[in-house]
């Protein structure tokens, strides 16, 4: 059996209406898509859910939905977290009640911790659930580093199972790797490195990507956890315009402009993100015809 939170997790956008409800029907079917597509596990309410526009009751339903659907057949990683520990504690108990295989938990960002607060947040937040917490560290979008050691102290914690690390630094990972227990994760947090991260340890990835090309995705991931890095390397090839296409504006918008074109959602988003400019829209569409991935994603 597989190691929960391990192989392709689809960090799942959150499908919006014209007039900004969620779309729970959207919801429902996008998660439908990837377990048929063999994805490893869900992590709904994160950076890709654009958790920061939610409410917490909002967040909740979505979750909910996306445990409803998934009824058991792989893994719920909820997003929750942020700069308040309290309420994320709040939002963690709540989760707990719907049913969440585990907690995917950001860095607190805009308030800038030392290493002593960042541990001191993840502690209390570990110590307040049974849940397995997986960290998560962007520097990129928070401003602050989950470092090495502060990683180290907190795999000692018995609910702390891995990170998310989506700091690019690949010297950052390896040292993580060599210095945390053997059934510590370490999952990629960005797409266009997820082999490299793999080669030096890593144990899978949670996908942007895998959003649109979901089966694609898992397949890269399997090649590489068998150990065939050649046929791992052939796949990363083909599908690295596309991996690197999602990153052309600030995500989700570029993965909900490409769904949108592939007949997968309504294409909407909520302020302060707003769809992308006509340039990068005829960049996406360009790599979605070169990789013939237009009328691939039919609507069911």
């Amino acid at each position: 059996m597989r190691i929960p939170f391990t192989g392709v997790g689809t960090a799942l956008i959150t499908p919006f209406r014209k007039d900004g409800s969620i779309d729970e029907s959207s919801v429902r079917r996008l998660v439908r898509r990837q377990i048929d597509a063999g994805i490893h596990f869900v992590s709904p309410c994160g950076t890709t859910g654009e958790a920061p526009t939610l409410g917490d009751r909002e967040k909740l339903r979505v979750c909910q939905l996306v445990v409803e659907e998934a009824a058991g057949r792989v893994p719920v990683l909820a997003g929750a977290g942020g700069y308040n520990t309290r309420e994320v504690i709040d939002l963690i108990h709540e989760l707990e009640g719907i049913g969440v295989d585990g907690i995917l938990s950001v860095t607190p960002y805009y308030n800038k911790p030392t290493q002593e607060g960042l541990y001191q947040h993840y502690k209390a937040i570990a110590e307040s659930t049974t849940l397995p917490i997986v960290l998560y560290n962007v520097p990129g979008r928070t401003g602050v580093n989950l470092e090495v050691q502060t990683v180290v102290r907190l795999s000692a914690l018995p609910n702390v199972v891995g990170v998310k690390e989506a700091s690019g630094n690949l010297v950052q990972m390896s040292e993580i790797v060599a210095a945390v227990p053997g059934d510590f994760l370490l999952l990629s947090g960005d797409d266009p490195i997820a082999l490299a991260v793999m080669a030096v340890g890593g144990k899978g990835l949670i996908s942007v990507a895998s959003n649109a090309v979901p089966s694609e995705i898992v397949q890269l991931i399997e090649l590489a956890e068998k150990g065939d890095f050649a046929g791992a390397r052939r796949l990363h090839r083909w599908l690295l315009p596309f991996l690197q296409v999602n990153f052309i504006e600030a995500n989700p918008i570029p993965v909900k402009a490409a769904m949108a074109a592939m007949g997968l959602i309504e294409e909407a988003y909520r302020l302060p993100l707003v769809p992308p400019s006509a340039t990068a829209r005829d960049k996406i569409v360009k790599v979605l015809q070169d990789l013939k991935l237009l009328g691939s994603a039919a609507r069911v």
